[in-house]
């Protein structure tokens, strides 16, 4: 590794993607969310997503893609980030807990058929777990991001995507990689169904 802390890091996050991209394992994962996240919007559910600090921002992004659009022009698909609404945040972080921040949010807002996303790169957050366990106990469909520590949230979630690292910054540069893949997948095959009716 390279004493140049910035080369360094060029180094790391680039072995973090080679690990992912080499991963059948990852990639079949990818490739069933996808299909998920594809059947969902198709269905005209929506996505719900959650995640703290940098995980939030991930969060938020990744919403925006869906709502806007990603690469291609088609109609805005719904997409709500569960980090965005501060009064919402403060109440329930008031009254209920930080620890029910997402779930009451999930409890308000989710319906049967829709995602729930949570992204926490340790896999320990309370907070998401919290919202997971609410998300199951009402029939939502649920998708893990995480990195290697995180593997206890799989019992949680219909689908589990671990980033082969344990360093977050780069667990986070994995996501962002695998949830663009996902976002053109989901576009690409959205707009082919549409032009095939």
């Amino acid at each position: 590794m390279s004493q140049d802390r910035i080369v360094a890091h060029f180094q790391s996050s680039l072995a973090g993607l080679t690990k992912a991209v080499q991963s059948n394992e990852l990639l079949a994962t990818t490739h069933a969310i996808a299909r998920a996240v594809t059947d969902a919007l198709k269905a005209g559910n929506k996505l719900l997503l959650i995640g703290n600090g940098g995980s939030a921002a991930d969060a938020q992004h990744i919403a925006a893609e869906v709502v806007g659009r990603y690469k291609q022009e088609r109609p805005g698909w719904a997409a709500i980030a569960l980090t965005t609404d501060t009064s919402a945040l403060t109440a329930i972080a008031n009254d209920y807990g930080f620890e029910q921040v997402f779930a009451r949010q999930v409890q308000g807002l989710a319906r049967r058929g829709d995602i729930l996303f949570a992204l926490t790169t340790s896999g320990r957050s309370p907070n998401i777990l919290a919202a997971l366990k609410t998300a199951r106990d009402m029939g939502v469909a649920t998708i893990g991001f995480t990195g290697t520590k995180g593997e206890s949230m799989r019992a949680a979630c219909d689908h589990l995507f671990v980033a082969p690292t344990d360093d977050t910054p780069v667990i986070q540069q994995v996501h962002m990689m695998a949830m663009h893949a996902i976002c053109d997948e989901v576009e690409q095959a959205l707009i082919s169904a549409t032009k095939a009716k």
